[in-house]
């Protein structure tokens, strides 16, 4: 197991090399000047070139994207254009709320989901069977940022229930952790059922019952752990998702966390947040893949990693 980590560890540097010089030569072939937007419009062409001398701007492409990385690699991620402050401290900053919404979401995902998809596979070709997946279907169309904006308006602007101000207590993550699960919820309802009824003809599961086990032993001891491996590879896939959908959600709701950060980001033109915004993101995919791949073994000992 420890070769494996190590071995996809060392996986992962290719690909964050990859990420960081696509990120940062698109940020160099983007229109404006880093040194005309810290000083802004009015500055006179002398003191735009003095700056541009001193953040190293007229180096090299490959010059300034080794800097980058070396710095990177030390923790630093360059400073806001506008206000001058560390981007990985920004991000640090922000990073626990959009966490707490994602994290909040996947569980409500993994508890709606899941268990409507144990009921649905239970009831195979029953009403309520079609219901689960009618619903399913009805939540996967629903956009996210439409379905925020019309719980906003109803529970925030008309009954006022929750903030609309981007409130951070349990109240008002409720309905943003809503709208970030809904959709990842149907997927998980959906791929629940069909992994639980492809599991359901195995061989092993005939025999647990002919046994006499009661149906409630053979699905949550015999069915469903074994049914877990393609929902726990889904799992990872979504929560990476959802922080990603986290920058629509955040915006509705005014929450301060990471995706209201990458906007404001992306309208100022603060090329440094927006390129540690993007770093930040893949390590965190990465991240995730690992935990899923090292989370097998443990669900399904017949896996092992050389």
């Amino acid at each position: 197991m420890t070769v494996y980590i190590t071995r996809r560890l060392v996986m992962l540097i290719p690909i964050l090399l990859g990420v960081t010089f696509l990120t940062f030569a698109i940020i160099k072939l983007t229109p404006g000047d880093p040194a005309q937007i810290m000083l802004g419009m009015r500055a006179t062409p002398e003191k735009v070139a003095q700056l541009r001398q001193q953040l190293h701007l007229n180096d090299p492409f490959l010059v300034q994207y080794g800097r980058y990385v070396w710095n990177a690699l030390h923790g630093d991620l360059g400073r806001s254009l506008r206000g001058g402050t560390p981007v990985l401290k920004e991000i640090l900053t922000r990073f626990p709320s959009t966490l707490e919404l994602t994290a909040f979401a996947l569980v409500l995902a993994i508890l709606g989901g899941v268990s409507a998809g144990v009921i649905a596979a239970t009831a195979k070709r029953r009403w309520v069977d079609g219901a689960a997946m009618v619903t399913s279907l009805v939540a996967l169309s629903i956009p996210e940022f439409w379905l925020a904006i019309v719980l906003l308006i109803i529970f925030g602007v008309e009954l006022k229930w929750v903030s609309v101000t981007g409130g951070q207590g349990i109240k008002d993550l409720i309905l943003p952790g809503l709208c970030l699960a809904i959709g990842p919820g149907a997927t998980l309802a959906r791929l629940t059922r069909s992994s639980i009824l492809e599991v359901a003809q195995e061989d092993y599961v005939r025999t647990a019952r002919a046994k006499g086990l009661v149906e409630r032993a053979v699905i949550l001891g015999h069915i469903l752990r074994n049914a877990l491996i393609p929902i726990v590879t889904v799992t990872g896939l979504v929560f990476a998702a959802m922080l990603g959908g986290a920058v629509f959600i955040e915006n509705v709701f005014a929450r301060p966390g990471l995706g209201r950060f990458a906007v404001n980001a992306i309208a100022a033109r603060d090329f440094p947040q927006i390129q540690g915004m993007v770093l930040f993101t893949a390590v965190i995919y990465a991240g995730l893949n690992l935990a899923v791949d090292v989370l097998y073994s443990f669900i399904d000992p017949r896996i092992r990693y050389q």
